[in-house]
């Protein structure tokens, strides 16, 4: 198949699954991720803080959540409202030809997004490494991404999703400020090196932060795809 075939045969798909993925609302949300990175900025510059590497991984990461929550949690419901579910459940090996191919298109955008804002704060505020940033955003985005689309293949609903995962991730932040620095803390700050802590430790930690997220987010795909086996649950 030549290039311009399937580029054909891509550039509609992904279209079409986009449009059903956030049902119609695509613009809005990368405008609404752009509007509060824009506005975090704005009011760190207004507050006088220091402005490094870690303030804009911080300032990249709760739009990073805005444009991963939306797909990963109503994604089966917006299936099932645009009434395509029994037809998808038709497909051979539906969990790898439809929704794989999905979260692997969600989460190529949200990257190029992602370097897109870091590309922005460093034109407006701080020169940073833009892919390294959004290499290293990716990381929690995916756990909690796969995380939520796990949650909703056993929910079905993506309100209901959305109050488990807002609980869920209420319960990691008061954990982590329980216990402090911990290679499970998903909002571990590469860029951010405590002043105590020996930086051959913290290369460490960072090191045990990152497998464990890949892994759970691994984990957490895995499990969602074959839930998605369970067609009775479903239609």
């Amino acid at each position: 198949m030549k290039k311009n075939q399937l580029f054909q045969i891509l550039l509609p798909l992904m279209r079409y699954n986009l449009k059903v993925i956030f049902a119609g609302k695509f613009v809005w949300f990368f405008l609404a991720a752009l509007g509060f990175f824009v506005f975090f900025m704005i009011n760190n510059v207004w507050q006088g803080n220091l402005i490094n590497e870690a303030l804009m991984y911080e300032i990249l990461f709760f739009p990073g959540v805005l444009l991963i929550f939306y797909p990963s949690v109503y994604g089966i419901q917006n299936d099932e409202d645009a009434r395509i579910l029994e037809i998808l459940f038709g497909i051979p090996n539906y969990r790898y030809k439809v929704w794989l191919f999905r979260l692997l298109m969600v989460y190529l955008i949200f990257f190029c997004f992602l370097v897109l804002f870091a590309w922005i704060g460093t034109f407006l505020l701080f020169p940073v490494p833009q892919f390294e940033m959004a290499g290293q955003l990716m990381f929690p985005l995916l756990f909690l991404g796969n995380m939520a689309f796990m949650m909703s293949t056993w929910v079905r609903s993506g309100n209901a999703t959305a109050v488990i995962m807002i609980i869920v991730g209420i319960l990691m932040v008061v954990l982590t400020s329980a216990f402090g620095l911990k290679w499970w803390n998903i909002t571990l700050n590469p860029f951010e090196v405590p002043e105590n802590l020996h930086v051959v430790i913290w290369a460490g930690y960072l090191t045990k932060s990152r497998i464990f997220l890949a892994v759970g987010s691994v984990v957490f795909l895995l499990i969602g795809l074959l839930n998605l086996q369970k067609r009775e649950r479903f239609v």
